[in-house]
């Protein structure tokens, strides 16, 4: 399985491939798209509709794993993450992917153990858990990283009790 974890951002959208079955995986590649915050809203989700479009092209993902939406204070930011958010399943849609979201907290719990994890935490975990030399950077690509590794141990959990409920 191949999974594309996706940490929406409207001026940093991290990117993360990550290769296995079960909770034995690797990563493929990691990056970002950037948008410059100076250009018209409009503009910047082309821009990373663009951007999303061509790691998916090149990458072949299996499965979109995305960050779910969250509370924030500035309701005009949630408000524009939610569109981000929104192009990333409209690709997915497209290309026919599995669609999987995580909340927050779930996914620094899955990778760090504590859902309360600040970010250089959950990078330090994504460098031990993928055996990489160094912590991805930006930040922006080692979040979606742990979100592409929360699939992996989630969809593991997901087959398992759809198995024993065959057995039934």
């Amino acid at each position: 399985m191949r999974v594309l974890g996706i940490d929406p951002g409207s001026e940093t959208l991290g990117w993360g491939v990550v290769d296995g079955v079960g909770s034995r995986y690797s990563m493929v590649a990691y990056g970002t798209v950037r948008s410059n915050p100076k250009q018209p809203f409009s503009q910047r989700l082309l821009n990373i509709y663009n951007g999303v479009a061509e790691v998916m092209a090149e990458h072949s993902p299996d499965v979109l794993s995305v960050e779910d939406t969250f509370y924030a204070v500035n309701v005009g930011v949630a408000l524009k993450l939610g569109q981000v958010r929104g192009i990333t399943l409209l690709l997915a849609e497209q290309r026919g992917l599995e669609i999987a979201e995580y909340a927050p907290r779930l996914i620094k719990q899955t990778v760090a153990g504590n859902g309360a994890a600040e970010k250089q935490q959950v990078g330090h975990m994504v460098k031990v858990l993928l055996g990489l030399k160094a912590i991805p950077t930006p930040h922006d690509a080692a979040d979606a990283l742990a979100i592409a590794i929360c699939h992996f141990h989630h969809a593991g959990l997901k087959d398992k009790v759809k198995q024993a409920l065959k057995k039934r």
